[in-house]
């Protein structure tokens, strides 16, 4: 069951969290204070007022006298904020009867507004209460008045949370970048506070990273250029023995060579992204056709190609690389029995290229890795049927340089590569 989306968002906003502590923080000392201050005061003005009220109330129903005279209590109502009630064998008074009324009540009843009782020599009994309640309604007012500012003040608090907060945004946003290897962008300094520090600190090290990956790309570019003539020779000079087993497996071993550097470079130059590509406008359906007849006519491939695919604008020589090296992948390590499977269609608006073997597949767990450089899910099997790791890597990164994505999968039985890029617009 999928948790409440405003649990989700108070989890993960940090400046919401924040507003929320400091209000539960405002109303939990709101309210220790006053607990604490009526415990403290409720016990002695308790004992110093009662007397008194007790004895003015004395006082009072003196004054009205015995038998009660309705004219002095209307009197008293009217110079002093009280409600008097008069009841008894001869006077039957109220100065609000309209209250009572309203309350439904017996009139033996106490509505809750009511003081005190003085009982009159002659069985009249004087019920004294407040006069006109406007200043109780008064304190609601107030109330629901500062709860409406305080809600305010947490809006507005929330507001400067989200504004100090803000380059974690942007901090996060960069760090994504630069994770996916896009350093163009730093991150924005908007403050100079200790989040200021923190992107300019960011920014520091994305520097620091981008220069050592552009010294490591160059040196395996110098290195990779500065192979190529001595392989060179090496093959011409292989190719003057004597024909037999030995200079056929030296041939194979530095054609193998002659590979590696060839996929080593490319893969530095596809690191560029959409810049390193050649586009053109081309049919995706007879670029598999002639990859399949010049490199794979005695394979037996399955085509399954659909006639209604839109063109593509793409590198024609970067996917007959991709082909060629996901074809030779399925034909490795899935065998020829069935053959491997090659099938486009559009989906979603993009145009899907799968390459399926009947292998064993690969554990779950290795599928995620499949694509990175030099990663092989299993050493012994890579030894006895070739490969150095390279093949499935530069199929990602040729997909990523077209602005598409790579997804493996295992198919039951046999592996499934799909490539997705965008149709052209």
């Amino acid at each position: 069951m999928s948790k409440p989306r405003w649990r989700q968002q108070l989890r993960r906003s940090l400046g919401l969290r924040l507003v929320l502590l400091f209000l539960l923080l405002a109303l939990a000392t709101t309210a220790i204070f006053l607990v604490g201050m009526q415990r403290a005061l409720s016990g002695g003005w308790s004992g110093l007022v009662r007397p008194l009220v007790s004895d003015y109330v004395d006082r009072l129903a003196a004054e009205i006298g015995s038998p009660p005279d309705v004219a002095r209590a209307q009197d008293l109502v009217r110079r002093l904020p009280l409600s008097v009630r008069i009841e008894g064998p001869s006077v039957q008074w109220d100065s609000q009867p309209q209250r009572r009324a309203g309350w439904h009540r017996g009139p033996d009843e106490d509505d809750g507004r009511w003081l005190l009782q003085r009982q009159t020599a002659d069985g009249h009994r004087i019920t004294f209460g407040l006069g006109d309640r406007g200043w109780v309604r008064r304190p609601r007012t107030i109330g629901w008045a500062t709860l409406g500012a305080l809600l305010l003040l947490t809006g507005v608090a929330y507001a400067y949370a989200r504004h100090l907060f803000r380059p974690l945004d942007d901090i996060r946003a960069g760090a994504q970048r630069f994770g996916q290897g896009s350093f163009d962008a730093p991150i924005p300094v908007r403050r100079h506070d200790e989040l200021g520090e923190l992107a300019e600190q960011v920014n520091t090290m994305a520097r620091d990273i981008r220069a050592m990956l552009d010294a490591k790309r160059g040196l395996l570019l110098a290195v990779s250029h500065e192979l190529r003539s001595p392989l060179t020779r090496a093959r011409l000079n292989a190719e003057l023995v004597a024909p037999g087993s030995s200079r056929d497996a030296l041939l194979r071993d530095l054609g193998e060579m002659r590979d590696l550097i060839t996929d080593l470079l490319e893969s530095e130059r596809l690191a560029a992204g959409h810049a390193a590509l050649q586009r053109e406008r081309l049919d995706l359906n007879a670029l598999v056709r002639a990859v399949v007849d010049e490199q794979f006519a005695t394979a037996g491939l399955q085509l399954d190609l659909d006639a209604q695919l839109p063109p593509l604008d793409a590198d024609p020589a970067r996917l007959r690389l991709l082909l060629r090296n996901l074809i030779d992948n399925a034909l490795r390590h899935g065998g020829r029995e069935p053959p491997p499977r090659i099938a486009t269609t559009l989906r979603d608006g993009r145009v899907r290229l799968s390459v399926r073997d009947h292998g064993p597949g690969v554990a779950a767990a290795e599928l995620s890795r499949l694509s990175e450089a030099f990663y092989r899910p299993d050493a012994a099997r890579a030894r006895s049927t070739g490969g150095v790791g390279l093949g499935l890597h530069l199929c990602r990164m040729v997909a990523q340089a077209h602005g598409g994505a790579l997804h493996i999968a295992n198919a039951g039985p046999g592996l499934e590569v799909v490539l997705s890029l965008p149709q052209a617009s």
